[in-house]
């Protein structure tokens, strides 16, 4: 688990900040960062554990690992322990790698701080101290978060730096497909994607080459399923290939969940509802989305009530819902901002009481409340002011802007402040209790699930 570490700042002249970045996302925004901090007095450095790192980032600073994922820790100490590490800074917390990294930085009091894309998208980036969802330090109390947030300012709500889906795509491809044409150069690195990239991203050409068809179609259905006035209830799908949902819920596949939500729709939910399926907008087909669900319908009697749509605008069809559910994606701050009663299935940061149901799934068909529009604003002025940061990976302006406000904070140790740095991760043992994997030892035991599982309903 994570450890908050706190400084002594009784020294007179204290040693520069070390600063150790381990994988970014797929564009220079790390490297970007470094030079802030290292313009702030900081010195940075860089491991790279594959070829599509290597490629956004190989100046003086950079250093390779080329050796197995089990001798990874071992390696890392000895290298933090000779340069004098003080911070960690990694992109997507749950990566192996990663865990294996806050591990090491527990053991040697080192501060560790991950980020990703934003809650309040677009235009924002996620900087939290330790980790996310599970190994988040954000309070998940509702008066915690009244208080906290009572003097923040208004949230800067105005787009700023949009970026296309060719911008983002072009580099998500560069990276990953890095990684296999130049493999012998990394040996050992282990993928922590569920596809292989080449079979992803080709299965993807159909869906793009279909994409208006099939939003045109789903435009629709939606406009059906709200014009008959009957309750519907929304589940919009993650990505099966989303590392928050394969490491921050007890479901090794979606289908575990389609299956278990479908189950207690059939039992408990009003005869009259509907329950609504909704596909990712960048999901890339591999996974029979239709086949899977109608079978799950028809097993539990209820063919005729469940509907999968595959395009459309997501939040007009919450926005007359009379629920939604979730994994755990950000889609579920979506649902609550538009007052839709939102039930959660795994770990999720806004999973908090009066914002989300937290009663039994089968009781929440029928006493599903909506959340308190005045608390959805704390929480969201306190994310903005706390773990999110006004930026994007890939334009220069968003870039540069989210860069340098990330090593403001980073140098100045105010990542998480004010307010939503509690001492000990308020959601792990909710994680722990639903059988999820919190550590590298138990991580590594639960690697393989999910391609079993893929191939199960696949067949």
């Amino acid at each position: 688990m994570c450890k908050l570490v706190i400084r002594s700042l009784t020294h007179s002249s204290p040693s520069p900040k070390v600063f150790l970045f381990l994988q970014g996302p797929p564009s220079i925004f790390a490297r970007t960062v470094a030079d802030e901090l290292e313009r702030l007095g900081a010195k940075t450095l860089r491991v790279n554990l594959c070829a599509g790192d290597w490629l956004s980032w190989h100046d003086k600073r950079a250093t390779s690992y080329r050796g197995r994922l089990s001798d990874w820790k071992d390696w890392l100490r000895a290298y933090c322990k000779s340069n004098g590490v003080t911070d960690l800074v990694y992109y997507a917390d749950r990566v192996p790698y990663h865990v294996a990294a806050v591990e090491v930085a527990a053991e040697l009091g080192i501060t560790p701080t991950t980020y990703e894309f934003g809650y309040l998208r677009p235009d924002w980036i996620t900087v939290e101290r330790c980790g996310m969802s599970a190994h988040s330090l954000f309070p998940n109390d509702p008066d915690i978060i009244r208080k906290a947030s009572a003097s923040l300012p208004d949230i800067d709500r105005r787009p700023l730096y949009k970026f296309g889906f060719w911008t983002e795509a072009v580099r998500e491809v560069t990276y990953n497909m890095s990684n296999v044409l130049f493999k012998l150069a990394y040996p050992h690195f282990v993928r922590d994607k569920l596809y292989h990239p080449l079979i992803d991203y080709l299965s993807n050409i159909p869906r793009l080459l279909m994409s208006r068809t099939r939003d045109r179609n789903a435009k629709h259905l939606i406009d059906d399923v709200i014009g008959v006035g009957l309750p519907y209830f929304v589940f919009p799908l993650q990505l099966q290939s989303d590392y928050q949902l394969r490491y921050n819920s007890p479901f090794d596949h979606i289908a575990e969940a389609a299956e278990q939500v479908i189950r207690s729709f059939a039992g408990h939910a009003p005869p009259e509802a509907r329950l609504v399926f909704k596909v990712h907008p960048l999901d890339n087909g591999m996974e029979p989305w239709r086949k899977i669900l109608r079978q799950l319908a028809r097993h539990y009697g209820v063919k005729k009530r469940v509907y999968v749509i595959d395009g459309g605008n997501l939040d007009h069809l919450l926005h007359h819902a009379a629920g939604s559910l979730t994994i755990n994606s950000t889609t579920g701050i979506h649902a609550l901002r538009v007052g839709c009663p939102t039930k959660v299935l795994g770990i999720a940061l806004y999973d908090i009481p009066e914002l989300t149901c937290q009663k039994p799934l089968d009781a929440f068909w029928r006493e599903g409340t909506a959340p308190d529009p005045a608390l959805v604003a704390d929480l969201e002025k306190l994310l903005a002011a706390t773990i999110q940061v006004k930026g994007c990976f890939y334009t220069p302006e968003g870039r540069h802007a989210g860069a340098t406000v990330m090593a403001q904070r980073l140098n100045e140790e105010t990542v998480n402040l004010p307010g939503a740095l509690l001492d000990a991760p308020p959601r792990i043992a909710k994680a722990r209790s639903l059988g999820i994997a919190t550590t590298f030892d138990e991580q590594m035991k639960a690697r393989g699930k999910t391609e079993l599982w893929t191939h199960a309903w696949r067949g």
